[in-house]
């Protein structure tokens, strides 16, 4: 997939603004029902300087009942936008019977949302995809609300504000951590889960020798399934809430630090997986569909994924029991982490009509207060008063660590320094191809490919002018 830099967004920005101006005056406009609201926050919609309400700020099945519209919201959830998805919809028409959701699911979510939002035509709701830098999504998003209202209320949401505003708000959320098979695992001998990355090398190479599953599943073909590597690199691997705001200003943050923690030892542990032939024979040609039978089926023993995907492979054949969860194996000064962000967020289109922001709105906040989405899928509910998941019952004593929001003026230094860097963290260009294909070929150590990640972060932080910190 092409990186899009921020750099691209600024332009489409300024597309979307002209597009604005010419269309505003033709637009559907607000009608008599979008003033009628409690609380209100400025919006900058192409409707104009139009007053919406805030998410925190609406009663459902009380407020808007007058609004008519029809909203599509788009998904990366191809396996139940037709069944899961569609049930919701119909919940939601019940209680505002004049507003109809309908859902659109697209294949390659990442690429396909980013080149539709370029060009203002997408829908009403949408997963921000990663590619939207924080600076750019009053661009594209409109306000829910603030930052200093909305913390008390929601999980994660830090990670898509913006100056104060709140631009999305995460679809649940998962901790960090390492799918199995626990059936495959006992049968092989193992009794304990692994605390550190050779601990856990040595277990996947004990599964080779007594068992006939693949030991780790990289689901390589699929791309964006490698981004959980590049996920765990922070909480996970520190135990540090404030590392990713810090990981701008250090020297060569990829280094070994030579006690099996931080960034070096996650990818340690990829590398070595791969090195050692403890994964599938042919990465290129993994399927990530027939990946969740497989391991809830025993064929597969393990995969590194968000916790996200544990019910998924609970409900993908006749074993959910079979299907576990642990921490990712470091334990940091003797204690373990585990990393916990958010899923994809919600956010509405600041090019709708009003009407239109206002029944996206009904239907996200039903979807993050009332609806069964987080049972459904498994995952830490989006409010903080909501019950966690069952399956975090096995993390005993392993502390959920969330990033911290950067601190004013630098909330999009990391994109800066990490898009100028070319190492793509978290970007979905999947970096991780590098250290698959070398550690594959014997092309290159993982310590020269960490050495070049180095110098490119501090060549990136000197263009920038970023202070760092020996």
């Amino acid at each position: 997939m092409r990186k899009i830099h921020r750099r691209d967004f600024l332009k489409a920005a300024g597309v979307l603004a002209a597009a604005s101006a010419l269309t505003a005056c033709g637009g559907s406009g607000s009608s008599s029902s979008a003033a009628a609201g409690s609380g209100a926050a400025s919006s900058g919609s192409s409707a104009g300087a139009s007053t919406l309400p805030t998410i925190d700020s609406i009663k459902l099945g009380e407020d808007y009942q007058d609004i008519k519209a029809d909203i599509k919201i788009l998904t990366n959830r191809t396996d139940i936008v037709d069944t899961t998805y569609a049930g919701y919809a119909e919940q939601f028409h019940e209680l505002y019977p004049n507003i109809t959701v309908t859902y659109e699911a697209l294949t390659d979510y990442e690429e396909s949302l980013t080149l539709r939002i370029m060009t203002g035509e997408w829908g009403d709701i949408c997963f921000i995809p990663t590619s939207v830098s924080k600076a750019d999504l009053p661009s594209y998003f409109i306000p829910l609300g603030d930052m200093d209202t909305l913390d008390s209320i929601y999980n994660f949401i830090g990670d898509k504000s913006f100056d104060g505003k709140v631009y999305g708000i995460a679809n649940g959320g998962n901790a960090d951590g390492v799918a199995y098979n626990k059936r495959v695992w006992t049968e092989a001998g193992i009794t304990e889960v692994p605390a550190t990355p050779d601990e856990f090398l040595d277990d996947l190479q004990t599964i080779k020798d007594n068992t006939d599953a693949i030991p780790l599943y990289t689901n390589f073909a699929a791309g964006w399934t490698m981004g959980a590597w590049d996920a765990y690199i922070f909480g996970s691997a520190t135990g540090d809430p404030e590392f990713h705001n810090n990981m701008p200003h250090m020297a060569s943050p990829f280094a070994d630090r030579g006690d099996g923690t931080g960034p070096y030892a996650v990818y340690y542990t990829l590398y070595e997986s791969v090195a050692r032939g403890l994964i599938e024979d042919d990465p290129m040609s993994t399927d990530w569909e027939s990946s969740k039978g497989r391991i809830n089926s025993g064929e597969i023993a393990t995969m590194v994924l968000g916790s996200w995907a544990v019910q998924q492979f609970k409900d993908a054949g006749p074993n959910p029991d079979d299907i576990s969860y642990m921490p990712f194996p470091i334990t940091v000064d003797g204690k373990r982490y585990a990393g916990a962000g958010g899923n994809y967020s919600y956010a509405i289109n600041a090019q709708d009509s009003v009407d239109n922001q206002i029944a996206s709105m009904l239907y996200v906040k039903w979807l993050l207060d009332e609806s069964p989405i987080f049972v459904d899928e498994g995952c830490i509910p989006a409010r903080k008063d909501g019950e966690m998941p069952d399956f975090l019952a096995d993390f005993q004593g392993v502390e959920l660590v969330s990033n911290n929001p950067p601190p004013e003026g630098e909330e999009d230094l990391f994109d800066e320094v990490n898009n100028q860097s070319e190492v793509g963290i978290n970007n979905n260009d999947y970096t991780k191809s590098t250290i698959l294909e070398a550690a594959l070929t014997g092309s290159q150590t993982l310590d020269s490919i960490m050495d070049e990640w180095n110098q490119k972060w501090s060549d990136a932080q000197q263009l920038l002018g970023v202070e760092v910190y020996q």
